[in-house]
C-alpha cells in the first residue's frame, strides 16, 4: 500500500466519522426538541394534579362532544372521501389531477382562514347558508353540526390523499380480470378495491381522525367556544389555561395519549405490497 493510498484511506475514515457525529448531533437534536414539550407535560403532572384536573367542569363535556364530533366526521370523510378517492384514481375524470389538488387545499390553508372561509359559506348570511336557512330554516354556526363541518374540512384530505394513492397501487389487470368476468363497476369496488387497499384505508382514517381530534381554529372561528355545544377538547385547554393550568395540563395529556395510540395504530398497519 503507498503512502498516498493510506492517507487517502485515514481521509476517508475522518471524513466519514466527522459525518456521523454531525448528522447524528443534528437528529438527537431535533428529536430533543420534538419530544421535549410531551416530556414537559407528562413529567410535570403529578397524577393527584391529573385526577382533579379531569374533575374540572369543562373536562367531561368536551371529552364527549371531541368523541361524538370526530366520529361524526370520521363517519363522513370514509364514507364520502372512499368514493372520491376511487373516482380521482379510476374514474377517468377530465381533469382529476387538478381536482385532486383543490381536494388538498385544505391542508395549506391556516385554520382561522378555513373557518372564515366556512362561516362565510354556510353562515345565516353566507354564500350558500343563506339559501340553507331560507329552505329548511336551519342554521349552522354556532352549533355541534358546525363542529362536525370544520373537523371534517381540516381533515378529509388526510384521508383522501391516503386513499388515492392506494387505489392508484392496485394493478389495473385484476381490475380488468374482474370486470372481464362480468363483475359491475360498484361490485369491482367492493370486492376488489376496497379489500386490497383496506391497511392502507385504515391508516388514513387514523390520520384523519387524529386532525379532527386535534381540530381548534377552523372550529372555534366557525363554531365558536360553547361549553358542552361547541367546545372540543383543544378549546377547552385553550380556556381552561385562563383559570386552571391543572386541567388544562390534565386535558392535554389525554390529547397527546390519544394521538400516540393513533400513531401506532399507523404504526401496526402494514405498508401496501408488505408480504403478510
Amino acid at each position: 500500500m503507498t503512502a498516498s493510498t493510506a492517507a487517502a484511506g485515514r481521509g476517508w475514515k475522518a471524513s466519514r466519522l466527522a459525518w456521523n457525529v454531525l448528522s447524528r448531533a443534528a437528529a438527537a437534536s431535533l428529536l430533543a426538541f420534538l419530544l421535549a414539550p410531551v416530556l414537559a407535560l407528562v413529567l410535570s403532572l403529578r397524577w393527584d394534579d391529573f385526577s382533579a384536573g379531569l374533575a374540572h367542569p369543562l373536562a367531561v363535556p368536551a371529552l364527549k362532544l371531541t368523541l361524538l364530533t370526530s366520529i361524526c366526521s370520521l363517519l363522513l370523510v370514509t364514507g364520502l372521501g372512499t368514493l372520491l378517492a376511487w373516482q380521482l384514481a379510476h374514474g377517468r375524470i377530465r381533469g382529476a389531477r387538478w381536482l385532486e389538488t383543490l381536494s388538498q387545499l385544505p391542508i395549506v390553508m391556516p385554520p382561522a382562514v378555513a373557518g372564515l372561509g366556512l362561516l362565510l359559506a354556510f353562515g345565516q348570511r353566507g354564500t350558500f347558508g343563506r339559501w340553507l336557512s331560507g329552505a329548511t330554516d336551519l342554521t349552522l354556526p354556532f352549533t355541534t353540526a358546525a363542529v362536525v363541518l370544520a373537523e371534517t374540512f381540516v381533515s378529509a384530505p388526510f384521508y383522501v390523499q391516503a386513499a388515492v394513492a392506494a387505489f392508484r397501487r392496485v394493478d389495473p389487470e385484476l381490475l380488468l380480470a374482474a370486470r372481464s368476468l362480468g363483475a359491475s363497476p360498484a361490485r369491482v369496488f367492493a370486492r376488489v378495491g376496497l379489500p386490497l387497499c383496506a391497511p392502507a384505508l385504515l391508516g388514513g382514517a387514523a390520520t384523519s381522525w387524529a386532525r379532527a381530534i386535534g381540530e381548534f381554529g377552523a372550529t372555534l372561528m366557525f363554531a365558536g367556544n360553547l361549553t358542552g355545544r361547541t367546545q372540543t377538547m383543544s378549546l377547552a385547554v385553550y380556556t381552561a389555561m385562563e383559570s386552571d393550568l391543572r386541567a388544562a395540563q390534565s386535558l392535554a395529556v389525554v390529547l397527546v395519549g390519544v394521538a400516540f395510540g393513533l400513531l401506532a395504530v399507523l404504526r401496526a398497519v402494514p405498508p401496501p405490497g408488505a408480504a403478510p
